[in-house]
């Protein structure tokens, strides 16, 4: 059962065992341009992190990848020992090349390697939650998950892993790892303009299963819409605000993780999440995904 947290606005939400605010943390970019490298301010990413966790915020969401092993490796110099509440979801399937490419990394003896990256660099002997990234620079790819899915599957039996997701999936890959393992959470690129998922949005919600949008401010191009503009000067906000507090009002089930390398921005977004946002406003905003555009970022 979720109930609502006063601290952050949103409330909370359980993946498997697991409870976590809502409104959570992005650790992407802190690494270093193209998220590579370390940051250009190392004293200022970990007390964004630090400012995170002060807030309340109880999930972060990092990578392997990032950096590679920046993030993660800053995550635990600035907040390890961890608190109970603290919860880190990562994800694997994806390694770096020289030139900063996202390159697959699928086969089960990769997976393996992520895994125990991943518990070397965060300092824990269990991982909360691994997504499982699938798809490519283009976008979602069709196809079975089950042989790289099972492979985490088995890790998950081994302790190293309490729970799994999915990143940048089809309906039919979700489908296929639920006959596998349970899924906790799905991580599909979803904002106020680009609204692929919307059914797949609230079949999770019936089954109590979160969903996390990577790009929830429109990634590399940042959201821009005149209605957009037009319910944040009535509010008195930003408009990327507007666009936080339209993803918690959109369904119980999404988890926020925005990310960002600054203090006040973080607090920002703390606050603009809590917007209030009225039924006119709602009706509104929700024109915006009207219209789409099939060209899309890669995910994250």
């Amino acid at each position: 059962m979720n109930t609502p947290s006063a601290s952050l606005p949103g409330g909370t939400w359980t993946l498997g065992d697991l409870t976590v605010t809502r409104l959570g943390y992005g650790a992407m970019q802190l690494a270093g341009p193209g998220v590579m490298g370390p940051p250009a301010d190392h004293d200022g990413a970990l007390a964004v992190l630090r400012e995170a966790a002060r807030l309340g915020i109880t999930h972060v969401d990092t990578a392997g990848a990032y950096g590679p092993r920046v993030t993660n490796r800053l995550i635990r110099e600035a907040l390890h020992p961890y608190t109970a509440s603290l919860h880190i979801v990562t994800k694997v399937g994806a390694v770096r090349d020289q030139q900063g490419g996202w390159l697959p990394a699928r086969q089960p003896e990769d997976l393996r390697r992520a895994v125990h990256e991943n518990l070397e660099d965060l300092g824990l002997d269990s991982l909360d939650v691994v997504n499982l990234r699938l798809g490519d620079a283009r976008g979602l790819q069709p196809g079975s998950l089950a042989e790289p899915f099972e492979a985490l599957a088995e890790l998950r039996r081994q302790g190293l892993v309490r729970h799994l997701g999915v990143s940048n999936v089809t309906a039919e890959q979700i489908a296929e790892a639920q006959t596998i393992a349970p899924i906790v959470c799905v991580q599909n690129m979803y904002n106020l303009a680009y609204r692929q998922d919307d059914d797949l949005i609230d079949d999770l919600a019936a089954q109590g299963i979160a969903y996390v949008p990577f790009f929830p401010l429109g990634g590399f191009t940042p959201l821009q819409s005149t209605a957009l503009s037009a319910v944040a000067a009535r509010l008195d906000a930003t408009p990327m605000s507007v666009a936080l507090a339209w993803l918690l009002r959109r369904s119980p089930n999404i988890l926020l993780i925005p990310g960002t390398s600054s203090v006040a921005h973080l607090r920002e977004n703390a606050a603009g999440a809590g917007l209030r946002l009225s039924d006119a406003d709602l009706a509104e905003l929700d024109k915006i995904g009207h219209w789409r555009d099939t060209a899309r970022p890669a995910g994250a």
